[in-house]
């Protein structure tokens, strides 16, 4: 059974994020060892022989070339993008072999082949020759990442980055603390009966919410709120706040005026809207539409919605966070129907050596993987570094 596979640095370059901001390895680097070159031996379902290295060679080039052409690839082409003097009946036989061991398929009775989710993934796990970053990829990488941005522009502007750099979606998870803390509230009159709550966290993250009061508060009434709601939480956990404030609000307090009660009120309506949620940033989702095989409406449709929705898509990375490195779903390795046709590659980011989020790209199955992967590993590194001095 095919399934994803995790792409780890290789030995000679441990991935710890010390490295030199905004380099590569080079043109020597090696595909990280993670990606698990599998013994080139596949079987079929009746236990058959081992792919031949003739066999290996022409699934990498046919796949190579759908990649690039997304046409069903013929044996006449076939045979001469390998550069090998064989003869058409050798030819035909290959890709027999390769079709028995479900590495290939015909989509139309007189039409060429195509590679199917465990051809990809063979190419992937055995095949594959990365391709590092060009110099431009990585001046606009460095450009972007040297841009001063809070958290949320952080997130956006590196989905925005690999969604231009790849020219399919990219995917930022918004980072995961382990403890965020209650910093200050300062609770700030409106117009009629509003009051604007600002919670600011131990991350900085700055919180609005606006409520409505059963009456006018003025700004000395707010202040001394304020004050109370302070003096009582700074320093705490933000789950910790919420669960006292809801405790408090069930509670009647004889010795809690009426005004510091509804301190209470609208501080846990505040803490309760900044409370960690999983959310993602999805940029470049209409570039998919420049791929024939996801163009029909129905399938847009249905991706489009996948993409608003968010929740499967977060289910998927949060799959991908406890694993260090590059991680490939190629199809339907996601087990997530609407992804069938496509393909996520993705990789985590840390801060302080504690991984935080998980960053991607989401394309057609036949994505070019070797420069796709390289740039996802470097991003991942490069948030890395940008967290880290925020």
């Amino acid at each position: 059974m095919w399934g994803r596979r995790s792409v780890a640095p290789p030995a000679s370059r441990p991935r710890d994020d010390h490295h030199n901001e905004g380099q590569y390895p080079g043109p020597n680097f090696q595909l990280p060892r993670g990606l698990e070159r599998a013994a080139l031996a596949t079987k079929n379902n009746n236990g058959g022989a081992q792919v031949s290295e003739r066999a290996q060679r022409f699934l990498k080039v046919l796949v190579e070339r759908y990649i690039r052409d997304g046409q069903p690839v013929g044996s006449r082409t076939l045979a001469k993008d390998t550069g090998l003097d064989l003869s058409p009946a050798t030819v035909r036989n290959v890709m027999a072999d390769l079709e028995d061991l479900g590495l290939i398929s015909s989509p139309h009775t007189s039409a060429g082949r195509i590679p199917t989710v465990a051809g990809y993934r063979f190419f992937v796990d055995s095949l594959l020759t990365v391709r590092p970053p060009t110099d431009n990829d990585m001046a606009e990488m460095r450009c972007r990442f040297g841009q001063p941005a809070d958290l949320p522009a952080l997130i956006e502007n590196t989905s925005r980055l690999l969604s231009g750099l790849t020219h399919m979606a990219g995917v930022v998870m918004v980072p995961r603390h382990e403890r965020t803390a209650f910093r200050q509230i300062e609770l700030l009159p409106l117009s009629g009966n509003r009051v604007l709550a600002i919670l600011i966290t131990s991350e900085g993250e700055v919180h609005n919410r606006i409520v409505f009061t059963e009456r006018h508060f003025s700004p000395g009434e707010l202040e001394r709120s304020s004050n109370f709601l302070n003096d009582m939480f700074t320093g705490q956990d933000l789950r910790e706040v919420r669960k006292r404030l809801v405790e408090d609000l069930r509670r009647t307090h004889e010795h809690m005026d009426k005004l510091m009660m509804r301190a209470v009120q609208l501080a846990h309506e505040v803490v309760e809207s900044a409370e960690h949620r999983d959310d993602c940033h999805i940029a470049g989702q209409t570039n998919l539409m420049e791929f024939g095989e996801l163009s029909s409406l129905e399938r847009l449709k249905q991706l489009f919605d996948a993409f608003s929705q968010k929740r499967e898509i977060l289910h998927l990375l949060d799959r991908c966070i406890v694993a260090d490195g590059v991680q490939i779903f190629i199809g339907e390795e996601s087990g997530y129907g609407l992804l069938n046709d496509c393909s996520l590659v993705s990789a985590t980011y840390r801060v302080d050596e504690h991984f935080v989020g998980v960053l991607g790209v989401i394309g057609p199955t036949r994505m070019d993987y070797p420069r796709v992967i390289p740039l996802v590993d470097v991003t991942a590194r490069l948030l890395s570094d940008a967290l880290r001095q925020q």
